[in-house]
C-alpha cells in the first residue's frame, strides 16, 4: 500500500471526498456520485416538482386517467355485450299476446262474431294489402327492411329527448316493439329495455323481416279493443283487412302512435290533429314511392265508423258459438281448453238468409204478440232448428230471445218432453219391422185399433198400464192414420206394445235421438213421448225420415282453420281435420216413405194445418208436452227439415210452467204457434226455390187413403182451433143436410148447451163416400148450445136449423162407435143447414203423459 496521504490521492472522476464538516454518515465512508447522469435523474426530479399541481387543478384527471377509463369502459362494454348477449335467451311468447278470438262464420263465409278474451285474429302477412303494409312502414319505421333490429342513434336521441324535457319518446324500431308486444309487456324500465335490446339483435338473426313485421302486425294496439290489424280493419271500417284501401290504411297506422287520441269518432275535437297526421304518413308513402302523387291527390281522409257497443254474443250468436263449441269439444275434434285459447276460424252450416228468416218468423209470431200484463208470456221460450235432410248441415237455430238476457239454448237443452212428435218414430219402426197386431193382422196406416179412453194395453208382460185420451175422450174404433192426426194415447200405447218398445228405442236412436236421451226408455208409455230430446235431435230424426229413412249425424262446421300466431306453432290457415259424413239406413224406405205420407195427412187434413203457410208440400207432426209446458210442431219438406218448439219456464226460478193464456190464447199447442212459425220460416227460407213434390215410395199395400170411411174426421182442423191435443171441439161444415136435427148438451171443456125437447125429426141415411154401409140416425134435443158443447144426438151427423148465432153442434156415437155429431146449428156466419163434425181432443196418460 502506498505512504502517500488520503488527501493527496487523486479523487475518482464523479466522486468527491467527504466533506469531514458534514454530519452523519457523510462523516466517513463513499463520496457521491457527481457524473453526467446524476444531474439527468436530479433534472427529472426537478420537472416532477415543478408539474405537481396544487389547488383545484389537483381535482381533474389526467390523460392517462381519461384513458385507462375510456379503456376500461369499452372493455366493459364489450364484455356486458357478449355477456348480455348469451345470458338474455328469447323467451315464450306472453299469454296476452297469444291470446285470440275466435271467428265464427256463416257457410257464405261473411261474419257472425268474434268471441274470446282478446279481439285478435292473426292473420298472414300475404293477407294485408301492399298499400297498408307500406302505410305502417311509413309511420314507424321507413327503413326497417334495411337496417338493423336496433338504431342506436334513435334509442340516444330518444334518451336525450326524455331527459330534456322534450316527451317521452320511444326511439324503437318495428323488431323492439314487437318484441315489447309479443315477448315481454308495456312497463317502462331499464331492466325491460335491456332485455328489449338484445332480443331484438338475436331475433333479427333467427326470423326474417317479414316474419318480424307479421307478428308486429297481429299484436299491435289500435284502440276500440282491436288488437291486430285485421281486428282494427274490422272495429274501424267493418271490413276484413284485405279489403282496406291505401287511405282506410293510412288512417289505421295514424292510429298506432296515439289510438285514443286519434280515434276521431269517440274526439271529434281532435279530428284536425288525426288529419294532419294521417296526412304526414300518406305523404311519407309518396316520398317512398310507395304511393302516386295522383292516388295521394284523390285519396281523402277516410273516416272511420261510429264504435260500437260490444256485441259479440247478444242476439243468436251466442247461442250459436254455444252450440258449435258444443259440437266441437263432444266430438273431440278441439278440447275444451285449446278452443278456450282462441285462434281458430270456424265457418259453420248456418246460412245467413235461412238464420234470418228464423228470426223473423219468431218475431212475426211470438215477440209481436207479446203481452207485458199477461203473466204466461213472461214464461215463454222459443227454440228451433232447421236442417238439410240430404246433407244433415244445420242451416238455421234459433236459441232464445238473446243469449245476453237467457243463455240457455233452447235449441240443444235436453229438458223438455217431447209429446206426440215422438208418435212417428213408433210406426215407421212398425212398418220396417214388419209388426202386427195382437191379432195377427199387419199394422199399416189403414190398421183399426180401439180408441177407448184408459184402454188397458194387451201383451205387455210389465206393470199395467192404461193411458188415457186427451180429456178422456173415448175415439172407439179407430185407424192409426186417424190416430196420428188425433194423438190417440191409447192407440199408440198399444202400437208400441205391437211393435215392441225395446225396437221402437232403438229405432229413434236409429233416426237420430242419442241414445242417452232422458226418459227415452223401452216401455209401453215410450209412444206418447216422455222422452226430453232437444229440437236439434228431433230436427236430425225428421230430416232422416225425410231423406228416406237414410240417417247422417247433424253438423255444424263446414271447416276450421288456425289463424296462426298462437301457442303450439300452428301456421296460419292450418286446417283441423273434421270427422267425414257418414251414412247408413236407419230404416228401410218404404218405412220412411209411408211415416211421410201418413204426416202429410196431419198437415193437410189434421191438427197441422196451419204449417200449410209454407206453401209447399209438407209432412209433420204437433205435440204437447205434459201439463202444456211445452208445444212443438215437427215437419219437413223434401227440401227442409225444421222443428219448433214453445216452452214454459219462469225466469227467476227456471221451473218449467204451463202455458194456459200465453199470446191470449186458452192453450198452447202444437198445431198454433209452433206450427205458425214453421210455415212462416219455411215459406221465406225456400223462398225463390219451386216447390217439389215428395217423392214416396210407400210400402206395398200402405197407401195411405183419403178419408176413412168407419171414422168421422175434420179435414177443416186448424192447428190453432182444432189441435187434438186441446179440450176444445174444431168444427167443419160437411154440406147441407137435408135431415136436420138439433142437439144440446155438455161439451168436453165442461160447458153446457142449451136444453130442450127431444124434438127433432128422425135423420136420413146419407152413404159415405168410398163406403157402402150408410150410417143415419136420430138427431135429439133442440135449444141454443155454448160454444164448444156437446149435443145428445144421434149416431150419425145431421144439422139442425140455426136457431142463433155461435149454436154449435155436439157428438154423438155412430154404429161403430166412433164419434159423430149430433144435430145443431152453424157457428156464426156460416149458412143453417150445414153439417158440422168435431175433432175429437186427445187423451192423455198419467203421469207423464206428453201429447
Amino acid at each position: 500500500m502506498s505512504d502517500m496521504p488520503l488527501s493527496d490521492v487523486p479523487s475518482m472522476p464523479g466522486w468527491q471526498p467527504r466533506d469531514p464538516s458534514l454530519g452523519g454518515p457523510a462523516g466517513g465512508g463513499r463520496a457521491f456520485r457527481t457524473g453526467p447522469s446524476s444531474r439527468r435523474g436530479a433534472a427529472r426530479a426537478e420537472r416532477r416538482r415543478r408539474r405537481r399541481r396544487s389547488g383545484w387543478r389537483r381535482l381533474l384527471p389526467t390523460w392517462r386517467m381519461l384513458l385507462g377509463a375510456l379503456l376500461l369502459g369499452a372493455a366493459l362494454l364489450v364484455g356486458g355485450f357478449f355477456l348480455g348477449y348469451h345470458l338474455v335467451a328469447i323467451p315464450p311468447a306472453n299469454a296476452a299476446a297469444t291470446a285470440q278470438s275466435n271467428v265464427y262464420l256463416y257457410s257464405d263465409g261473411t261474419q257472425i262474431t268474434q268471441a274470446g278474451d282478446v279481439n285478435r285474429e292473426s292473420v298472414p302477412l300475404a293477407r294485408v294489402p301492399r298499400s297498408v303494409q307500406h302505410a305502417v312502414l311509413a309511420a314507424e319505421d321507413r327503413d326497417f327492411y334495411t337496417k338493423p333490429a336496433v338504431d342506436p342513434e334513435a334509442m340516444a336521441r330518444a334518451a336525450w329527448n326524455t331527459v330534456t324535457g322534450k316527451g317521452t319518446q320511444g326511439g324503437s324500431t318495428i323488431t323492439q316493439q314487437y318484441v315489447k308486444n309479443y315477448y315481454l309487456g308495456q312497463e317502462r324500465t331499464l331492466l325491460r329495455k335491456v332485455k328489449e335490446f338484445f332480443i331484438s339483435i338475436k331475433l333479427d338473426r333467427e326470423k326474417s323481416k317479414d316474419e318480424i313485421f307479421e307478428g308486429y302486425l297481429n299484436t299491435s294496439f289500435y284502440g276500440r279493443n282491436a288488437y291486430g290489424i285485421q281486428a282494427a280493419a274490422r272495429a274501424y271500417y267493418g271490413k276484413d283487412v284485405q279489403q282496406l284501401d291505401p287511405a282506410e290504411g293510412g288512417y289505421l297506422a295514424t292510429l298506432l302512435n296515439a289510438p285514443s287520441a286519434y280515434d276521431v269518432t269517440a274526439h271529434p275535437a281532435n279530428l284536425d290533429k288525426a288529419t294532419r297526421r294521417w296526412s304526414y304518413v300518406m305523404d311519407a308513402m309518396v316520398g317512398e314511392r310507395w304511393l302516386s302523387r295522383a292516388d295521394r291527390a284523390d285519396a281523402s281522409f277516410p273516416t272511420p265508423y261510429e264504435a260500437e257497443a260490444t256485441t259479440g254474443v247478444s242476439g243468436q250468436r251466442g247461442y250459436l258459438v254455444q252450440a258449435v263449441g258444443q259440437y266441437l269439444t263432444e266430438r273431440g275434434i278441439v278440447d275444451r281448453e285449446t278452443l278456450r285459447q282462441g285462434g281458430f276460424r270456424i265457418t259453420t252450416t248456418i246460412q245467413r238468409a235461412k238464420q234470418e228468416a228464423l228470426v223473423q218468423a219468431v218475431d212475426n209470431q211470438v215477440m209481436s204478440r207479446l203481452d207485458g200484463s199477461n203473466e204466461a208470456d213472461r214464461y215463454l221460450r222459443v227454440g228451433g232448428a232447421s236442417v238439410d235432410p240430404a246433407t244433415g248441415r244445420v242451416l238455421a237455430m234459433y236459441g232464445g230471445v238473446d243469449y245476453t238476457r237467457q243463455y240457455v239454448n233452447n235449441a240443444t237443452r235436453r229438458d223438455y218432453q217431447v209429446g206426440s212428435t215422438f208418435k212417428p218414430f213408433v210406426f215407421a219402426a212398425a212398418v220396417h219391422s214388419g209388426a202386427r197386431t195382437q191379432d195377427g193382422e199387419r199394422i199399416t196406416p189403414e190398421t183399426m185399433y180401439d180408441g177407448a179412453n184408459k184402454r188397458p194395453v194387451q201383451g205387455w208382460r210389465g206393470k199395467a198400464y192404461a193411458p188415457g185420451n186427451e180429456d178422456d175422450v173415448d175415439h172407439g174404433p179407430i185407424s192409426v192414420r186417424t190416430a196420428t192426426d188425433r194423438s190417440v194415447n191409447a192407440v199408440y200405447a198399444q202400437l208400441a206394445v205391437d211393435v215392441g218398445p225395446a225396437r221402437v228405442e232403438q229405432t229413434a236412436i236409429g233416426l237420430g235421438l242419442p241414445a242417452d236421451t232422458p226418459d227415452l226408455n223401452p216401455s209401453p208409455s215410450i209412444a206418447l213421448g216422455p222422452a226430453t230430446a232437444s229440437v236439434l235431435d228431433m230436427a236430425e230424426a225428421y230430416a232422416t225420415l225425410a231423406n228416406h229413412g237414410r240417417h247422417g249425424e247433424y253438423t255444424l262446421v263446414r271447416k276450421i282453420e288456425r289463424l296462426g300466431g298462437g301457442r303450439g306453432g300452428h301456421p296460419a290457415g292450418e286446417e283441423v281435420k273434421l270427422p267425414g259424413s257418414r251414412t247408413r239406413q236407419a230404416v228401410s224406405r218404404e218405412a220412411a216413405d209411408t211415416t211421410t205420407a201418413m204426416l202429410r195427412s196431419v198437415v193437410q187434413d189434421g191438427t197441422g194445418t196451419a204449417a200449410q203457410a209454407a206453401g209447399r208440400p209438407a209432412a209433420g207432426k204437433t205435440g204437447t208436452a205434459e201439463h202444456d209446458r211445452a208445444a212443438w210442431f215437427a215437419g219437413y219438406t223434401p227440401d227442409l227439415a225444421t222443428v219448433v218448439t214453445v216452452m214454459g219456464q219462469d225466469p227467476e226460478t227456471g221451473a218449467q210452467k204451463s202455458l194456459y193464456g200465453a199470446l191470449g190464447e186458452d192453450r198452447m199447442n202444437g198445431g198454433g204457434t209452433p206450427a205458425q212459425i214453421w210455415g212462416d220460416y219455411t215459406r221465406m227460407a225456400l223462398s225463390g226455390t219451386a216447390p217439389r213434390e215428395f217423392d214416396l215410395q210407400v210400402a206395398e199395400g200402405m197407401e195411405v187413403r183419403g178419408e176413412d170411411p168407419r171414422e168421422d174426421r175434420d179435414p177443416r182442423a186448424t192447428g190453432e182451433e182444432a189441435e187434438a191435443d186441446e179440450p176444445r171441439g174444431a168444427y167443419r161444415p160437411d154440406g147441407p143436410s137435408a135431415n136436420p136435427g138439433a142437439g144440446a148438451g155438455r161439451g168436453p171443456a165442461g160447458r153446457t148447451g142449451g136444453g130442450g125437447a127431444p124434438s127433432g125429426p128422425p135423420g136420413g141415411t146419407s152413404p159415405d163416400t168410398g163406403n157402402d154401409r150408410p150410417r143415419g140416425g136420430t138427431g135429439a134435443g133442440g135449444g141454443t148450445g155454448a160454444w164448444g158443447g156437446t149435443g145428445g144426438g144421434g149416431p150419425h151427423q145431421d144439422a139442425g136449423p140455426a136457431t142463433a148465432p155461435g149454436f154449435d153442434p155436439g157428438t154423438g156415437h155412430g154404429p161403430d162407435g166412433g164419434p159423430d155429431a149430433g144435430g145443431g146449428g152453424p157457428l156464426t156466419g156460416i149458412p143453417a143447414s150445414t153439417a158440422y163434425r168435431p175433432l175429437a181432443p186427445e187423451g192423455t196418460e198419467g203421469p207423464p203423459a206428453p201429447q
